[in-house]
């Protein structure tokens, strides 16, 4: 009875809430940037960028008040276009943060002696690291109170935390501007006391040798925030003068040094997209120099697994899907791999995590997960079975490596965020935690689905989706279909306690698995990046003319969303499908990638050539002006648009989200909603509190309800 009341009074503020859009969008005259004329010339190829000139803010040069100023009249200009839904901007920050448990406690982590976690308390942003010794029975040690740390920043992040083996001393990064330029700082856990050593301009993870005084970190490039050299750093003396131990030669190839899992070799990694590189140092001897484990070849991934008596090396030589290989300690080589696991055409290798006894092997398999555990004594195996057509699954925290538990997370559109540990012996799981909702929430009164469209190649195109049951497939449900499509990243289907306030006023929630992504195995990145990049975009709108042909939704209703590179994505299909979106946003967009691309004193510009070429090189320059958003704009109509940026953003610089929206403003012919809003505070990742991002998701939302006609 309680379902059906509740259902009813859901439909009943759905439908008693709709109002005209115009009535919600308060009407006001927008920027107009300033036109300055600015001439490109290459491959014979000669473009005007009237707004190149918003470069201008961080060289602090004669434009740099100008830039800010339009990035301060197009936050107005949102301020007052929004401004009707303030107060339901609050209601949704307050309905959304009221799910949220405040005080809480992550699942203990066990790792040499001691149980580490993370607890909240209620009213705060951040939280508290700690731990207990043997026990969780013991006394609670508070290893950091970032609450307290983060006092008085707008932005404030810690990370890299790094515990020495004689659990004495702790190293950690610290980040208060939002550039991914941190800190490195040492505390002595025995007395509280924060050593003066100070290692500036990291990526913020370090990893102690064996002899508890040495430290091996990653220093960035300050002006191109590339990962170019590791160091190693003695306590107690001058950061300054730390060894660089590393030079990565190749600025294509991001780094980075670890440890492995047996502690018995620091590891510096060299990647690039298509080929990579490991360094093997005994972490006993942190003097001694580090070796190659098998010179860089071209076109060949490997990763390093060392065990106590062999190294498991996981590859795609020969193998597009990868296959895992094994050589001896004493003969790294490639000569040397004899094969543990053959690749198979449809089964991806992910990872692999090692134990004392076992192996767990993450598999993806028609785009979904799979964890293939082995026993190293028989190599005898066994599937874990989740039981749901759509999902996402991890491994976890799994620091210790002489232990028969391995632990994962487990997620859904319908599932919260569970954390198990599975005894690999008994192949029993136990469920630690899994995520509260306050307010209450049933997931039996939401469907997920997986569906496929067709790309205009034939291409069987996975979509995950999920919907608030009841819901009508009529052509009538407004519909927001997510997308990002690149580096390989795979967009597994997850549970979101925020997207329950679109699922709730009757949106379905989508996201579109294409090309670019690696959920289809490696070849499906390999088909949507470089030369073949617009499969992308073409996958996406493939993705969105399917679900109005099968009645899912129709243009009217019909909302996307992406960020980044995802952000690309939008900037794309606004322009090769215009008429097919209602409404879109897109937060942190890379559009202007000739540009960009050219540009090599731009943040990670040489380390994106394996992605998306390099422009200096004219077939590579003509494709991406092809498609690139910013260069494609055209004198026609555009739809409704919310375009989000950080000024510090490290990754996608503010000017390109900028530039794109004052020539939209230019040339589109339509009388529709176009939105910038510039975070003056932070940079890629949006606010660093625990609640503070979603103030940026309730706008998001607002502006969606609003293009609806739901007022509240």
């Amino acid at each position: 009875m309680k379902k059906i009341v509740f259902f009813v009074l859901s439909l009943f503020m759905i439908m008693g809430c709709v109002k005209n859009k115009k009535e919600i969008f308060k009407e006001a005259t927008p920027p107009v940037a300033v036109k300055k004329e600015h001439v490109r010339t290459i491959h014979d190829d000669t473009v005007v960028d009237n707004y190149y000139w918003m470069y201008d803010y961080f060289g602090k040069g004669p434009d740099s008040t100008l830039v800010l100023d339009y990035l301060k009249a197009e936050n107005e200009y949102v301020d007052t276009v929004m401004s009707n839904t303030k107060g339901f901007q609050e209601a949704l920050f307050q309905e959304m943060k009221a799910r949220i448990k405040e005080k809480d406690e992550s699942v203990p982590v066990f790792k040499n002696g001691y149980f580490y976690y993370t607890r909240t308390e209620e009213g705060k942003e951040y939280y508290k690291y700690c731990r207990k010794k043997g026990t969780l029975d013991a006394p609670e040690e508070v290893l950091l109170d970032v609450d307290a740390m983060a006092d008085g920043h707008a932005y404030y992040a810690a990370g890299g935390f790094s515990i020495s083996p004689d659990n004495k001393l702790m190293a950690y990064g610290v980040d208060n501007v939002s550039r991914r330029q941190y800190t490195i700082y040492i505390k002595n856990l025995e007395t509280g006391e924060t050593f003066s050593d100070a290692i500036t301009n990291t990526t913020g993870g370090s990893v102690w040798a064996n002899d508890n005084k040495t430290l091996f970190y990653t220093s960035k490039n300050e002006k191109t925030l590339l990962s170019e050299k590791i160091k190693r750093h003695v306590l107690g003396t001058d950061a300054a003068k730390d060894e660089t131990v590393y030079t990565e030669t190749d600025n294509t190839n991001y780094i980075g040094v670890g440890k492995s899992k047996n502690d018995k070799y620091i590891m510096i990694y060299s990647q690039a997209t298509l080929s990579s590189e490991v360094f093997l140092l005994d972490a006993s001897k942190p003097t001694d120099s580090f070796k190659s484990f098998q010179p860089r070849m071209k076109d060949v991934l490997y990763d390093v697994i060392p065990l106590e008596d062999e190294f498991l090396v996981l590859t795609n030589k020969d193998a597009v899907n990868f296959r895992l290989m094994k050589t001896p300690i004493t003969a790294t080589g490639v000569d040397h791999w004899t094969e543990v696991i053959p690749h198979r055409e449809d089964v991806l290798i992910e990872s692999v995590d090692e134990f004392k006894n076992f192996l767990v092997v993450e598999e993806r398999k028609e785009g979904l997960v799979q964890f293939r555990v082995i026993n190293r004594a028989d190599n005898k195996d066994y599937y874990i079975d989740f039981g749901e057509p759509t999902y996402m699954a991890y491994t976890s925290s799994n620091p210790e490596y002489d232990t028969e538990t391995v632990r994962y997370g487990y997620t859904s559109l319908t599932t919260p965020s569970s954390t198990y540990d599975y005894n690999m012996v008994t192949q029993e799981k136990t469920l630690l935690k899994q995520r509260e909702v306050l307010g209450g929430y049933n997931s039996e009164d939401y469907q997920a689905e997986r569906i496929y469209a067709t790309a205009e190649d034939g291409t069987k195109i996975p979509i995950s989706l999920v919907y608030k049951k009841g819901s009508e497939r009529n052509g009538k449900t407004p519909l927001l279909l997510y997308g990002y499509g690149s580096y390989g990243a795979s967009m597994d289907a997850s549970f979101s306690s925020n997207r329950l306030s679109l699922l709730n006023r009757g949106f379905t929630y989508a996201i579109a698995h294409i090309r670019g992504g690696q959920e289809m195995g490696r070849q499906w990145y390999e088909d949507g990046k470089l030369m073949k990049k617009k499969n992308t975009f073409t996958d996406f709108i493939d993705c969105a003319e399917f679900l109005i042909k099968e009645k899912y939704t129709s243009p009217e209703h019909l909302y996307a969303e992406g960020g980044s590179a995802g952000g690309l994505l939008m900037g794309a299909v606004v322009n090769m499908a215009p008429l097919l979106w209602h409404g879109v946003i897109a937060a942190v967009p890379f559009v202007d990638v000739v540009n960009t691309m050219l540009d090599e004193s731009i943040p990670l510009t040489t380390n994106e050539f394996d992605e998306w070429g390099n422009p200096k090189e004219k077939e590579a320059y003509l494709y991406i002006k092809s498609y690139s958003p910013y260069e494609n704009i055209e004198k026609k109509d555009y739809p409704n648009m919310l375009v989000t940026t950080g000024l510090h953003d490290s990754q996608v610089q503010y000017f390109e989200p900028a530039k794109w929206v004052a020539k939209l403003r230019e040339m589109k012919t339509d009388n529709n909603i176009l939105l910038l809003k510039t975070n003056m505070d932070f940079g890629h990742g949006g606010a660093s509190g625990r609640f503070d991002y979603l103030k940026d998701i309730a706008l998001e939302y607002a502006f969606f309800f609003s293009l609806e006609g739901i007022a509240q």
